[in-house]
C-alpha cells in the first residue's frame, strides 16, 4: 500500500508533538535558512574549535569540582571539528522547561549521581560568524533515571499524552502554554551562565539519563538582552535560539551500562535513530551531537568533557518575560 508522503509527514510530526509538546515543527524554509547559515560560518567554526583546544577545561576546573587532572596540552581531536549546531526559536523546548528553577551557576549537579560531564560551549552569532558575548546559555536535562527537577511527581516511564490524560488535561489546552505542570521546587540539573568575551561558557553536570519515547538529550536556550532577579532566575530576555543536544549511540551504550543508569529498567531506551525529534534537529547540514573526550584521557566513565558550538540566528528573536 502506498502512503502519501504528506500523510506520512503529518504522522511523524504528530508523534513528535505527543512525545515532546511545547513547540512546533520547522518548515522547509526554516531548515534551508539554518543550513545556509551553518555553511556560511563553517570556516569560522573550524578556527573557533582550534582556539578552544588550548583552554584545557579539566585543568581549570581541577581544585573546584573536577575529580581528575589532564597533564597533556595536546589537541583532543586529530582533525578540526567544524560542525555547528544552529539553533532556532521554533524548535520545541519540551514540557519540562521551568524558568523559576533555572538559576545562574556553573555547577548544576546538586549531588545527582552519574558520570561527570563538563560542557565546553561556544556560541557564534550566525549573522556575523563571530563569537557572541554576554549571551545567557540556559540548560536543563533529566537525571540518571529520567526525572526532571520540578517535575519529580511525573513518572519518566509514562508517555506524556497519558500523563495529561491522568491529570484530566486536554492536549490542546496544554498547547496554549497556560498550564503549569510542575510538582515541586527541586532545581537539580538546571542552570544558566553567560558567555565571556570569547563567546564561551562552561557548565558542570552529569551525563543525562533517559525517559519514555525520547533519545538522551540536553535542552538548551540562548538569550540576549537578559536580566535576572536577585535569586539568579531570569526576569526577561530575547530568546534567540532553542535546541537539543545529543550524544553518539556508542557513548550512550557505554554510560547506560553504569549505575545508577542501569537500574532504570522499567522502559527501553529510545535511540537517536528511533527518536521523533532527533531527525529534525539534524536536518540542514549541521551537527547537534556533542563531541566527548575522557577527562583522564582514557576512560569516559570516570568523567568526560563535551565540546559543542552553538550557532544562533540573532536576526530571529522571540521576546518576552
Amino acid at each position: 500500500m502506498h502512503i502519501p508522503s504528506s500523510l506520512l509527514l503529518s504522522a511523524i510530526q504528530l508523534g513528535a508533538v505527543l512525545a515532546h509538546p511545547g513547540g512546533h515543527q520547522l518548515s522547509a524554509s526554516d531548515i534551508a535558512r539554518r543550513s545556509e547559515m551553518a555553511l556560511k560560518c563553517r570556516d569560522h567554526v573550524a578556527s573557533y574549535h582550534s582556539r578552544r583546544w588550548d583552554r584545557n577545561l579539566a585543568r581549570r576546573w581541577h581544585g573546584k569540582t573536577a575529580q581528575y587532572n589532564i597533564q597533556t596540552e595536546a589537541p583532543y581531536y586529530s582533525t578540526i571539528q567544524n560542525d555547528t549546531c544552529v539553533l532556532t526559536p521554533e524548535v520545541t523546548e519540551g514540557p519540562y522547561v521551568y524558568p523559576p528553577s533555572q538559576t545562574l551557576r556553573q555547577d548544576m549537579t546538586e549531588g545527582q549521581p552519574g558520570a561527570p560531564l563538563w560542557l565546553d560551549i561556544g556560541v557564534l552569532d550566525m549573522a556575523t560568524c563571530e563569537p557572541l558575548d554576554n549571551a545567557l546559555v540556559d540548560m536543563w536535562h533529566c537525571n540518571a533515571t529520567g526525572s526532571y527537577a520540578s517535575f519529580t511527581g511525573l513518572s519518566p516511564n509514562t508517555p506524556f499524552a497519558t500523563l495529561l490524560e491522568e491529570l484530566n488535561i486536554d492536549m490542546e489546552d496544554y498547547g496554549t502554554g497556560d498550564l503549569d505542570l510542575h510538582t515541586d521546587n527541586t532545581t537539580f540539573l538546571r542552570g544558566m551562565w553567560p558567555t565571556d568575551k570569547s563567546g564561551m561558557m562552561e557548565m558542570k553536570t552529569i551525563f543525562p539519563g533517559f525517559y519514555v519515547e525520547r533519545a538522551i538529550h540536553i535542552h538548551v536556550q540562548v538569550h540576549t538582552n537578559w536580566t535576572t532577579r536577585t535569586n539568579g532566575t531570569i526576569v526577561t530576555g530575547n530568546t534567540v535560539s532553542t535546541g537539543q543536544l545529543y550524544f553518539t549511540e556508542e557513548l550512550e551504550r557505554q554510560i547506560m551500562a553504569l549505575e545508577p543508569y542501569a537500574s532504570h529498567t522499567e522502559i527501553n531506551r529510545t535511540t537517536n535513530a528511533a527518536d521523533t525529534v532527533y531527525f529534525q534537529d539534524t536536518e540542514g547540514g549541521f551537527n547537534p551531537v556533542i563531541s566527548v573526550v575522557p577527562v583522564d584521557g582514557q576512560d569516559v566513565t570516570k568523567g568526560m568533557i563535551g565540546y559543542v558550538t552553538l550557532g544562533v540566528d540573532t536576526t530571529a528573536v522571540e521576546s518576552g518575560e
